[in-house]
């Protein structure tokens, strides 16, 4: 990489916060693993209670628990009572972004019983599920019917609701976008009570196109119709091994899923790329495989779900010694393959829990749970995390992805950075999220006449400035990443920690039909803006009561 220079820092000396991260494993180990393991296997409990009973109950409680909603936010007093809000505790959100709006005064509605998996209508092909319905549960329920959404995000405990009104992305969004672009319907309850089914073509298609990102700040979600698609018993998993600078391990990435002579049969279902250094990385490219496919004599199978398995991104990074390799993995096992470890974040939490020993005694009892971690991280190690931490998603334009690989190893220099790409869609509504104007006039690789090709980049783990030492601003990273995406038609999901300013924030989103959405059906005053919302720090009672007064800032929306 000798185009690239890192930048040389001073060295940083340590204070005790740091022997509070470095020791934190004693923690983790003996509170939150238990703890977590307790959570989830009750968790676990509650499913099976849930699927053992008839759809008509469970939708006969949905409607009981939709009225519960509905009586509650009339209960409120605007006058008296802050903004509408869940009563999920602050530190529940899976995200490095702590839910601080929570800490002012707010009206809190309980939204804890909505998570039912409520009809699998297999004619349809369409899951109708409630918002706290995770990952896990819902693959437990239809990989087993050879069915699955057609966006399954990776870590189990991600939810509808969160994937929804956040951002949700997976292998195959390169064929079907994000999680928002396979929901059909959404069932929401508005500021003044009302109970609207939102779909593209009704009464309410603009609220249906407002939802996604908008953080629940349009209508409390109670339930959504998502597509669902045929697969198979296997995934039959291809790694490849990739060496060379970060333009050329970008243009071999794009080659793996956007053929450049357009042959869609070369397209594979599932695609994501894992760099190891700024020279090299392992791409894999997953195809549906029947159980009769994988038993074949002399094909491998690996279960990679086993708790005392290698952890997948150090199996993928094989490929690097070992050559190109194809085996077959369970589809289910496959759609979680990161969950165990949290990506590579897992070797930070117990940096001793990639070893043999370690997954064979204790890797039953992985992965901690996120809200846990949160919980018993105390506002020393939180800041810690905000200054010398990155847990960002950089949302590019496939064109440009060798540009940001480029900008985040001289600003940042954190590795293993994932890739998957994914589809935006041209709307019939400039959402908050849009592709360039006039990309299609362009004919770029991966690009459609109704979509252009968009890459997420992850860049989660600690700088190796900051593990060589050195001093490190992640304030001021942050602040200049959020610039640079902006300026490159980029977006940053808002689960993370964001330095941006309202007018900046309203600079990387286009916030015209959020507004008219905020409008029409009553948001403002009762549910906060999505920018306040996201704002980093604590919020101030003079913060809410300004947008209890609708007196917010207007949303700078740029037009194209």
């Amino acid at each position: 990489m000798s185009d690239l220079q890192t930048p040389l820092r001073p060295k940083r000396k340590k204070d005790w916060v740091d022997y509070l991260v470095h020791f934190r494993w004693i923690v983790v180990i003996f509170v939150v693993l238990p703890i977590s393991f307790t959570i989830y296997f009750l968790t676990y409990l509650g499913d099976v209670k849930s699927a053992m009973k008839s759809e008509k109950r469970r939708q006969k409680e949905h409607e009981e628990n939709v009225k519960k909603v509905v009586n509650r936010l009339k209960q409120r007093n605007p006058k008296k009572d802050g903004l509408v809000c869940t009563a999920r505790k602050p530190y529940i959100a899976v995200g490095m972004r702590n839910v601080d709006y929570k800490r002012a005064r707010h009206f809190e509605v309980d939204l804890s019983a909505f998570r039912n998996i409520l009809e699998i209508d297999k004619e349809r092909m369409i899951a109708k599920v409630e918002p706290l319905v995770n990952m896990g549960q819902i693959t437990r329920a239809t990989v087993p019917m050879n069915l699955a959404l057609a966006v399954v995000a990776e870590l189990d405990d991600l939810t509808v609701g969160g994937l929804i009104n956040g951002y949700g992305i997976e292998g195959s969004s390169h064929i079907y976008g994000l999680f928002s672009d396979t929901v059909v319907a959404y069932e929401v309850v508005l500021a003044d009570g009302r109970v609207v089914r939102a779909t593209k073509d009704n009464e309410y298609s603009d609220l249906f196109y407002g939802i996604p990102w908008s953080q629940g700040t349009l209508g409390l979600l109670v339930s959504a119709e998502i597509k669902l698609i045929p697969i198979k018993e296997y995934m039959r998993l291809t790694y490849a091994p990739v060496r060379g600078n970060l333009k050329e391990l970008a243009q071999a990435y794009a080659d793996f899923f956007a053929p450049r002579d357009g042959d869609q049969s070369k397209v594979p279902d599932f695609v994501e790329g894992m760099i190891y250094t700024p020279t090299e990385s392992v791409m894999m490219t997953g195809r549906y495989a029947s159980k009769e496919e994988a038993k074949k004599k002399g094909n491998v199978i690996n279960c990679v779900g086993w708790w005392f398995k290698p952890w997948f991104y150090q199996h993928a990074q094989k490929a690097l010694k070992k050559g190109e390799f194809v085996e077959y993995i369970p589809t289910r096992d496959y759609y979680h393959r990161h969950t165990r470890c949290l990506y590579w974040e897992g070797k930070l939490i117990l940096p001793f829990g990639d070893q043999w020993w370690f997954r064979w005694f204790f890797g039953w009892l992985m992965p901690p749970k996120v809200s846990l971690l949160k919980a018993t991280q105390g506002e020393a190690i939180r800041n810690y995390y905000h200054d010398k931490h990155v847990i960002q998603d950089l949302l590019v334009p496939l064109y440009k992805v060798g540009d940001a690989l480029e900008y985040v190893h001289q600003e940042m220099e954190v590795y293993p950075i994932w890739l998957c790409p994914h589809r935006l869609f041209k709307l019939p509504v400039k959402a908050m999220v849009y592709p360039e104007p006039g990309f299609e006039l362009h004919y770029r690789q991966g690009d459609t006449s109704y979509a252009q090709m968009f890459t997420d980049i992850g860049v989660y783990y600690a700088p190796a400035a900051v593990l060589r030492g050195e001093e490190f601003n992640g304030t001021e990273a942050v602040h200049q990443l959020e610039e640079w995406l902006t300026q490159n038609h980029g977006f940053q999901p808002q689960y993370a920690v964001s330095e941006l300013t309202e007018k900046n924030f309203w600079r990387m989103f286009d916030g015209a039909h959020y507004e008219h959405c905020r409008r029409k059906y009553g948001a403002i005053g009762t549910f906060m803006s999505v920018y306040y919302k996201s704002k980093k720090g604590k919020k101030t009672e003079k913060e809410v009561q300004e947008a209890e007064a609708a007196i917010l800032e207007p949303a700078h929306a740029e037009e194209a």
